[in-house]
């Protein structure tokens, strides 16, 4: 796991920070199902989503500047290969954080959907 957060590079760092926020308001909502933390899932996760992207396709122009650049001389289908398999570590990252925390956050959803006596914290 850790070779695959230093393989996506900086992109990495908010994509986690992102998902990690929405990963805990994921918990909160299944804990307390209230409205007003709606907006919030729906922005961390869109925020988590576009960060993954962004480092995506940071890696790629890296990707195009090292094709351009001192590997030149290597064969392209080479450099695109390793270029697109260290930039879909970002997409991967944000992807499986988004995909837990919609997971945690429809615990929330079948709470609010069928009752507070159903799924509620024993006492």
């Amino acid at each position: 796991m850790i070779e695959a957060f230093v393989a996506g590079g900086w992109g990495m760092y908010p994509t986690l920070l992102a998902g990690l926020g929405l990963l805990g308001a994921s918990l909160r909502y299944a804990q307390r199902p209230e409205s007003r933390y709606v907006p919030l899932l729906v922005t961390l996760g869109l925020f988590t989503l576009l960060a993954g992207a962004l480092g995506f396709f940071s890696g790629v122009l890296v990707l195009l500047g090292t094709y351009t650049g001192p590997l030149g001389e290597q064969s392209p289908r080479v450099l695109f290969l390793i270029g697109l398999y260290e930039a879909l570590h970002n997409v991967a990252l944000a992807l499986l954080l988004t995909t837990l925390s919609a997971l945690v956050a429809s615990v929330g959803a079948l709470r609010l959907a069928v009752g507070p006596r159903f799924l509620a914290p024993r006492t």
